[in-house]
């Protein structure tokens, strides 16, 4: 079968091009895909996907899991794609992890829906794990709880010095077993990532990039136009409100992934790709040993009270009653229900496992002889 010459300009020069059958992976124009939460481009051999939910500080949600995952896959199998970049709209946030709200309003509701979205998510996060191309991490701005565990993925990461990272999910009822408690202690030590998981404390820019969590620090503050060195908290403060002439400027951070773009687009695919996998073993191997029973352990544990209280207090911009909780533990009532245990029975009408706590039925309204002990209360 006879092919039709054609050229295509590659690197300046006009190379000559044989068309043959339809490729089963042929290239497709990004625009094509029609995202609605995220952003993609592909050009000059790079890719760029963008979380563009700027105004839930580029959280990621159902919808935005399921597109990234379709990107990350389309860059994957792109011949004409030799980088991916990945970063969040505008320039507080690179990914503040999974919405919360979402999260309280559906899961907390159906566990067993949870479930089926950490799927969604163990996809997302293997085809960053699994792209075949380095993948760099552009930090715009903070990357919090999954937005650190999505940086963690990647293989390379420059950090605007206004950024910060954070692991939040022993404060929001949740844990971290989507990549942190997996990689932290590789990137960092035991000790390093015990802090981050167990306290929740920021970690600023040029504390992660001593620690390695990232690669590069580039400066993003200004003031009245000129670029500041090692800006202080109170300086990245003002820029983020835009006062007394200070400012956020990516500029600096464009360039520092475009330069790292340029070495990686200059090198051999295959070699690379296989690089690639050959250092992604130990992460793969923690990845692959624990992300299955912890899908199914977060499931089960959103039928508990430590999620419901811990996100809720979150929507209502409050602190969770953590030592409510310990208190009703240690009194010995129970810190896993909202109404204690359903054991009472309505000698009324003859419903069952009604919570403990309750004192009149929920089905018939006749008042329940409750058995003495302490008392379980709502948060």
């Amino acid at each position: 079968m006879k092919t039709r010459p054609s050229t295509a300009r590659v690197d300046g020069n006009d190379h000559t091009l044989h068309e043959g059958p339809a490729r089963a992976f042929a290239s497709q124009p990004a625009a094509g895909f029609a995202f609605r939460e995220i952003l993609y481009t592909k050009v000059d051999w790079v890719a760029r996907i963008t979380i563009n939910r700027p105004g839930h500080y580029n959280a990621y949600s159902t919808t935005a899991l399921t597109e990234l995952t379709a990107a990350f896959q389309d860059a994957s199998f792109d011949d004409r794609v030799a980088v991916i970049v990945f970063s969040g709209a505008g320039d507080r946030a690179f990914c503040t992890g999974g919405d919360v709200k979402e999260y309280q309003a559906l899961y907390t509701a159906r566990p067993r829906d949870y479930w089926k979205y950490m799927r969604l998510f163990r996809a997302y996060i293997e085809s960053i794990l699994n792209a075949g191309k380095p993948v760099i991490a552009r930090l715009n701005g903070m990357a919090v709880g999954g937005g650190n565990e999505s940086q963690l993925a990647c293989d390379l990461a420059v950090m605007g010095e206004h950024a910060y990272l954070r692991q939040v999910g022993t404060r929001v009822g949740s844990v971290a077993a989507g990549g942190a408690t997996q990689w932290l202690p590789l990137a960092i030590g035991d000790r390093r990532a015990r802090e981050m998981l167990m306290l929740n404390q920021p970690i600023d820019a040029w504390r992660a990039l001593d620690w390695g969590l990232v690669n590069q620090v580039v400066p993003t503050v200004t003031h009245e136009g000129t670029f500041i060195e090692r800006a202080t908290p109170d300086q990245i403060a003002a820029a983020h409100k835009g006062i007394d002439g200070h400012a956020i400027d990516l500029s600096r951070l464009d360039q520092a992934v475009d330069d790292l773009c340029g070495k990686l687009v200059d090198s051999f695919a295959e070699c690379t790709r296989f690089t690639r996998e050959q250092v992604n073993f130990w992460k793969g191997l923690a990845w692959h040993q624990t992300i299955g029973p912890a899908g199914d352990w977060l499931a089960v544990h959103y039928t508990a009270l430590e999620p419901l209280e811990g996100m809720t207090a979150f929507v209502e911009r409050r602190s969770p009653d953590y030592r409510g909780l310990r208190e009703r533990a240690a009194s010995g009532g129970s810190s896993e229900f909202a109404w204690g245990p359903y054991e009472q029975r309505c000698a009324h009408c003859g419903a069952d496992r009604l919570p403990a706590d309750f004192d009149h039925c929920g089905r018939c309204g006749a008042r329940l002889e409750r058995q003495a002990g302490p008392s379980q209360g709502g948060v």
